[in-house]
């Protein structure tokens, strides 16, 4: 499976229709029959949430089509915050997350009777990028970063020129990108660098980090950040700027991302089930089991970074357990 496909299909909602290896017994129960092959099942699972977490769990579907003809896979990518309204509401099997639910999402949740379970299932290194033209950034420090993205951190104004922030550097106005405010990778952003500040006027905002990538490509000026795997897919347009959170300057990296060396702005990435439809609706449960099974795998394909094994066998116990 080539990574740039799932990319390509980021701005839409995408149904994944799946075959299955082999038959069995009666599909509610799931799993292997008596002989040790596929149960075959049927019907919808529907998930949605974050644009960063979407590529894997698109891979997953995709790969999921290889085994269960008809079980109709449907992955959104409405932002981590709408993806939890949706959830909280029961109208989603799964939330995918680019940030721990917050606690009024768990009330929400709680006031309509829905119960779910956490799952990780990748690292993500959030990627602070510039245009490939510019060639004085070499880094950044965390103080610069929260300087510039800042609303008037920089002489009481939003227009914040490169020249403030190094005096060697242009005398350019510095063109922001960065993800809405139903995003995830806002959220973590919000806390990790702006600390609660409101962010610069001047950004430009976009749920769909195709959109940011094409900002940042197309303007020599520009600095945006947004998930890892959108840097990798887009490494001949756009150049990753390494972070000095204190220690030296740090790119994001693979073994940088996994080690937490790359801080503060690792993260993990999640998607949420609701406990009920993973104990009643087998092809739920079939497809949380799918996905961890190989969730090291669509992690590496589509540019993050997988978990240590281990954790994808400890979430499996769990999910079988609720089972």
């Amino acid at each position: 499976m080539k990574k740039n496909k799932w990319f390509a299909l980021a701005g839409v909602t995408s149904a994944v229709l799946a075959f299955t290896t082999a038959c069995g017994g009666g599909a509610e129960q799931g799993g292997e029959n008596a002989e040790g092959n596929a149960e075959k099942l049927s019907g919808n699972v529907v998930v949605d949430g974050s644009s960063t977490v979407y590529p894997i769990v698109e891979a997953a579907a995709e790969a999921y089509a290889g085994e269960q003809p008809d079980v109709k896979v449907s992955v959104g990518l409405s932002g981590t915050g709408g993806g939890f309204e949706k959830f909280t509401k029961g109208e989603t099997d799964f939330s995918n997350a680019s940030r721990p639910i917050k606690d009024e999402e768990k009330q929400a949740a709680e006031q309509n009777g829905i119960e779910f379970e956490e799952l990780q299932i990748a690292f993500d290194g959030l990627s602070i990028l510039v245009n490939k033209d510019n060639d004085w950034v070499d880094y950044l420090t965390v103080d610069e970063l929260k300087k510039i993205f800042t609303s008037g951190a920089v002489n009481g104004d939003d227009k914040v020129k490169w020249s403030d922030i190094r005096p060697e550097w242009p005398n350019e106005e510095i063109k922001l990108f960065s993800p809405g405010h139903d995003s995830g990778t806002f959220d973590y952003f919000d806390e990790v660098i702006l600390d609660g500040q409101p962010l610069n006027k001047t950004a430009q905002l976009s749920e769909d980090d195709n959109v940011l990538v094409q900002g940042i490509a197309g303007d020599k000026n520009a600095l945006g950040y947004f998930g890892f795997a959108y840097y990798v897919e887009n490494k001949d347009k756009l150049r990753a700027v390494p972070i000095d959170n204190g220690n030296g300057p740090v790119e994001p990296t693979h073994e940088t991302i996994q080690s937490g060396e790359y801080a503060p702005l690792s993260r993990p990435l999640f998607t949420y089930v609701n406990t009920k439809a993973l104990k009643e609706k087998a092809q739920v449960y079939d497809f949380a089991k799918f996905l961890l099974e190989n969730g090291a795998e669509f992690a590496e394909e589509v540019g993050y970074v997988a978990l240590p094994q281990e954790k994808y066998e400890e979430q499996l116990k769990k999910i079988e357990g609720l089972k």
